[in-house]
Order: C-alpha cells, then sequence, then structure tokens
C-alpha cells in the first residue's frame, strides 16, 4: 500500500518533524505483513478454533480489497481524516475483521511496516 503520513491539523515543519521521511507529499510505499490471532474453543470436529479457509476469506475482505496496491490517504475513506500510520493501520484492520470474525474470536492484529517497526493492537482495553 501506498500512504502519505501526515496530519492535516500540522503544519508542513511539524509533520516533517513528526513523520520524517514517511512525510512525502508524493506519497511512498510500504508493503505491510500482517499477522491476525484468533482465539477461543477449539472444535471439536475440525480441531480448529476458525475454519483457516473461512479465516482466509475474512482476511481477504477485511484487509486486502480495501488496501492492497491502494493509496491509503487518497483511496481509502477510512483515512481521509485518519493519519495513515501503521498504528492506525492496525486499528483499521481490526475493526473491518471484528465486524466479520465470529464474536470474541479475534484476539490480535500485529502490522509489520518493516522489521523493526510493528505494532501490536489488541483492540480497547476496557478497566
Amino acid at each position: 500500500s501506498v500512504c502519505i503520513s501526515l496530519s492535516k491539523s500540522l503544519s508542513d515543519e511539524e509533520n516533517m518533524k513528526l513523520f520524517g521521511k514517511c512525510n512525502n507529499p508524493n506519497g511512498h510505499g510500504h508493503n505491510y505483513k500482517v499477522i491476525v490471532t484468533v482465539r477461543g474453543e477449539i472444535d471439536p470436529v475440525s480441531g480448529m478454533v476458525i475454519n483457516l479457509t473461512d479465516l482466509k476469506e475474512y482476511m481477504q475482505e477485511a484487509i486486502m480489497e480495501p488496501l492492497d496496491h491502494k493509496n491509503l490517504d487518497k483511496d481509502v475513506p477510512y483515512f481521509a481524516d485518519v493519519v495513515s500510520t501503521t498504528e492506525n493501520v492496525a486499528v483499521f484492520i481490526w475493526e473491518n475483521l471484528k465486524k466479520l470474525l465470529p464474536t470474541g474470536t479475534l484476539y490480535k492484529v500485529k502490522v509489520y511496516e518493516t522489521d523493526q517497526n510493528t505494532v501490536v493492537y489488541k483492540g480497547e482495553e476496557t478497566i
């Protein structure tokens, strides 16, 4: 996916200081890697928490269709008002998957922007 990391509420100088090389008005590309972790009771017949074929279909719909080969800021409505950081990409994926997966099975979304830059999101924690 392509993203342009900038906040419309900040000046050009502030965006450059905050986002560094990712603050490019012409955009730049990332090949994100996403790992989805599910949890729940193991089905005694299938031996799985969730059928892997179903999970792949959910991931296709929630991740690949809206994000693959897209300019996040221009092609994905969610990012019109949300800065396209890896953290916010993880939240976007979580929210999309949560709508599709059986209730309570989504445990964790891990997004790799690079080998050194990884975000783990487990949804909103309640106290």
